[in-house]
């Protein structure tokens, strides 16, 4: 059966359900690949080419 993720609101993957944030839940111990901020990003995040979220608002500001 084909889903339809329309209806699918499943946000127990992230760090801050219901929050800004796209980072992923899980164990905070990998670097920001742009700031070098320490256990800021999970594997599943390093593995996704995420950055922080200090480093994310200040790209969507146009900072950086």
């Amino acid at each position: 059966m084909e889903r339809d993720y329309d209806d699918y609101d499943d946000r127990s993957m992230f760090a801050d359900p219901g929050g800004r944030s796209a980072l992923r839940a899980g164990k905070r111990n990998k670097s920001c690949p742009n700031c070098g901020g320490r256990n800021r990003l999970c594997a599943e995040d390093v593995r996704l080419g995420y950055q922080c979220d200090e480093c994310a608002d200040r790209a969507e500001r146009g900072c950086d």
